[in-house]
């Protein structure tokens, strides 16, 4: 099991090891496997990546973002301008139909609304819309609107996560309600974690996931 001391090292590393991130601006502090980062970047496609090379380290048990976007000069745009761009990149891209989603922008921070029937729909939107010119956060309110039978959706995440957990999902607890399902038990890394939460999201006819996972290193 790594030292919070460990923990802090690798996690700096692999920020400096990301190309797409300015390890400098970022600070790094782990207190019983909690990491939290912060500083400031220049987009909030920076920000995201950060936050993602952090759980890619083994043993992180938890994630606090403290990172503030500040836009350089060049980068800022007016509202209008961003949400024409995101209209546009949105109907270029295969992830959604034309006209689902609804784009509304202020002071940069975009939110995503409408109906898809699959959550890669749903995070295709948000993943071509952060890295948009003068885009600092993106509220994701797209909602999914098949509904299929509890029993299917439970099967479906449980033959998925032995697919892709080499050892323990068995310590993987399904309970799904409706459109809901809440994921309990201990996994042994972030990625884990991270795999057993796709998983679940990637079931058609699931609105929303709980994610009690437990990381035990």
């Amino acid at each position: 099991m790594k030292t919070d001391v460990q923990l802090q090292q690798d996690v700096s590393a692999e920020l400096k090891w990301e190309p797409s991130i300015n390890a400098a601006q970022i600070g790094v502090e782990v207190k019983d496997g909690i990491v939290t980062l912060a500083g400031q970047v220049d987009s909030y496609s920076e920000k995201m990546d950060a936050e993602t090379a952090a759980q890619r380290v083994t043993g992180v048990k938890g994630l606090a973002i403290e990172i503030n976007v500040k836009l350089p000069g060049e980068s800022h745009r007016k509202d209008v301008d961003i949400a024409h761009a995101a209209e546009n990149v949105l109907s270029w891209s295969n992830y959604v139909q034309p006209d689902v989603v609804k784009v509304m922008v202020e002071k940069g921070w975009v939110t995503l609304s409408g109906q898809v029937r699959w959550d890669f729909e749903r995070r295709g939107a948000a993943a071509v819309i952060r890295h948009l010119t003068g885009v600092v956060g993106v509220t994701d309110q797209i909602t999914l609107k098949e509904k299929v039978s509890s029993k299917v959706v439970k099967d479906d995440i449980e033959t998925s996560l032995k697919r892709r957990i080499k050892n323990g999902s068995d310590d993987i607890v399904v309970d799904v309600k409706g459109t809901d399902v809440t994921l309990s038990g201990t996994v042994h890394s972030w990625s884990e974690r991270d795999l057993a939460s796709h998983a679940a999201w990637n079931s058609p006819g699931v609105w929303n996931v709980v994610d009690n996972l437990v990381v035990v290193a």
